[in-house]
């Protein structure tokens, strides 16, 4: 018999939250939903034939028992059953090979739905993974991380009970409960009725039981997550060090210590709510039983009916392998809206349409010189507040820009345009001479080369994290743009080599290590365009010469953007932007606009001054 919450322990009713985000559930719904299952109607169609055959062999033996009873009691069945010992066997073996049939179906269709379930949420995965690497930079910088991923596995997961649980459940609830219903009539209609006006006294405990739990469970739930939070702050790298410094060692035990308390009263509650309704559970579902005893020996003694002692036996059985289908189907309605509000939430995803999108007579990028034009272009990321107004350049192939300015000024913006992680509100962007919008992205992409402040490398070797941009990258490949970019004299130095295992976001290397990684991974893509965006602002001196000794003969020997805030790094480009309010506001080299009186005079004398002083 399932517990209150049902098999899995979930609450047989809907919370306030889930009534007021209910779907709105449509034929179009309905019609999306079952979109998925149609390639395994074949499948589901054998599903379908194991329950309704397991069902039946199931409550076979709940007959058979009656006709038991009834040899025992020396009562001849006549035809094949007949009497006597031989009857008996006859029945017991034929009710152990029932319940043997049963099992063995109830296998196969476990795992027909297991089958079905997982290769739903395998399409389901693979398709909502491929349609979020379509999404712009906007939706990754503006949607919840958490909210993504739990739509990605918590979301697509639900989906698996979806298919084993509540469409098998409902299968296997009604067929069991029309053959239950069938046999009890056709043994006697009166105590037929009487079981029947039974069964939905049992019901009202388990709601209430499952109400009282999941309370208690949100309660022991929320209690859950601030421990969690203490662990997560208390026990970290950067949080241990700092309650160690601070000397709180006794006051973060004592805050664990009362939440952890706490936990344990809510989990005892929870667990002695059940029992209490339990036991009133167990006291009522004897009631059908006693009131089919009674009525049954009444019709026998008094009005000399021609029930048997067996007949009375089938009629109870029966009616203990009612409770817990109709248990479940009353309670269909609550998992059927949270099924569709599962699906909703995962459709929302789907229905979200890529802003960075492909013309559909888009074509390749070839033979790529690099030559990068921006006329008058403009931006803005929410449609009203300005980002960039009336940017226009022309970097020629072989050549290097430098943009500076103040931050915030959309010097990363401008450079984003270029691989098109964002499209421009008005004017465009060319690449050789072509709207980058009128190019694959794979093909403009694999044309640029990006190095950014905040470098990323994967868990894994030196070698895998180079041949993230190149896969079938040799290790002369490897080795020559290890070279350019300053690094391999370090990684010859590592016992592993390029096999050095670098941690979860390069954490085992320095900021200038990794750096310079990543320059020698954008190389192995030999790209015609290499940008710098601010790829040494957040290193010391010594990191930032490596750095800069690494970029200086990169940006001679290809087409160049760098982007900084150390005017240091930008002095040997051929032409520098200033850009100041989502304007280019000054243009020229270092000796133009040195002593021009305007931004860069004053980030130059705000960097150099004083060091040229002393």
């Amino acid at each position: 018999m399932p517990g209150p919450g049902g098999p899995r322990g979930r609450a047989s009713f809907l919370t306030e939250e889930e009534k007021q985000n209910s779907p709105r559930i449509t034929k179009a719904l309905v019609k999306r939903v079952l979109s998925y299952l149609r390639p395994y109607r074949k499948h589901l169609a054998l599903v379908l034939c194991c329950i309704a055959v397991s069902s039946v062999c199931s409550l076979f033996p709940s007959i058979l028992t009656g006709y038991m009873v009834d040899v025992l009691t020396g009562r001849s069945l006549g035809g094949w059953i007949g009497a006597g010992i031989s009857a008996l066997v006859r029945l017991i073996v034929l009710s152990l090979l029932l319940h043997l049939a049963s099992n063995l179906i109830g296998v196969g269709e476990s795992y027909l739905s297991a089958w079905i379930a997982q290769h739903i949420s395998y399409d389901m995965r693979n398709q909502m993974y491929r349609h979020l690497q379509k999404m712009s930079q906007r939706f990754f910088t503006t949607a919840n991380q958490g909210d993504i991923l739990t739509r990605m596995t918590s979301d697509i997961s639900g989906v698996e009970s979806v298919v084993t649980n509540t469409f098998t459940s409902i299968l296997s609830n009604v067929i069991t409960l029309i053959v239950a219903v069938t046999a009890m009539f056709r043994k006697n209609w009166i105590l037929a009725l009487v079981g029947i006006a039974v069964v939905p006294l049992f019901t009202l405990p388990t709601r209430m039981a499952g109400k009282k739990r999941w309370k208690l469970a949100g309660e022991a739930q929320a209690c859950n997550d601030e421990i969690n939070g203490i662990l997560n702050e208390t026990l970290s790298v950067s949080g241990q060090l700092l309650v160690k410094l601070f000397g709180r060692e006794d006051a973060e035990f004592s805050r664990y210590r009362e939440a952890n308390g706490r936990m344990i009263r809510l989990n005892i509650r929870e667990r002695m709510a059940g029992r209490w309704f339990f036991m009133l559970l167990s006291t009522l579902t004897a009631i059908g039983p006693m009131l089919l005893y009674l009525v049954g020996g009444m019709l026998i003694m008094r009005y000399d009916s021609s029930l048997s002692v067996g007949d009375i036996t089938v009629l109870v059985a029966l009616l203990g392998r009612m409770y817990g289908p109709v248990n479940s189907l009353l309670n269909i309605q609550v998992e059927w809206i949270r099924s569709m509000a599962m699906f909703t939430r995962i459709f929302e995803y789907y229905d979200m349409k890529p802003e960075i999108a492909e013309k559909a007579d888009a074509k390749e990028l070839k033979d790529a010189r690099g030559e990068i034009e921006f006329r008058h272009v403009g931006f803005s990321y929410d449609g009203e507040r300005q980002i960039l107004q009336d940017i226009s350049f022309t970097l020629h192939s072989g050549d290097c820009i430098a943009i500076v300015g103040p931050s915030g000024s959309g010097k990363s913006t401008i450079v984003n345009l270029i691989p098109r992680l964002w499209d421009p509100t008005s004017g465009s962007v060319t690449f050789d001479g072509t709207d980058v919008r009128d190019y694959t992205l794979h093909s403009l992409r694999d044309e640029i080369g990006v190095v950014t402040q905040e470098t990323y490398l994967f868990n894994g070797t030196i070698r895998e994290n180079l041949r993230y941009a190149k896969p079938d990258a040799t290790e002369e490949d490897m080795i020559r743009a290890c070279r350019q970019a300053n690094i391999y004299d370090f990684i010859e130095k590592q016992p592993e080599g390029l096999d050095t295992v670098v941690g979860n976001r390069g954490l085992k290397l320095s900021g200038g290590e990794k750096q310079r990684i990543s320059i020698a991974r954008a190389l192995l893509k030999d790209p015609a365009l290499l940008i710098f965006d601010e790829a040494t602002s957040a290193l010391d001196s010594i990191s930032e010469a490596a750095i800069q000794a690494a970029i200086n003969p990169l940006i001679e020997a290809r087409t160049s953007i760098l982007i900084a805030h150390r005017l240091s790094t930008i002095l040997a480009a051929d032409e520098i932007l200033v850009v100041r309010d989502g304007r280019i506001a000054e243009r020229g080299t270092h000796k133009d606009l040195v002593h021009a009186g305007g931004t860069y005079q004053e980030l130059y004398e705000t960097q150099f001054s004083k060091a040229m002083e002393s």
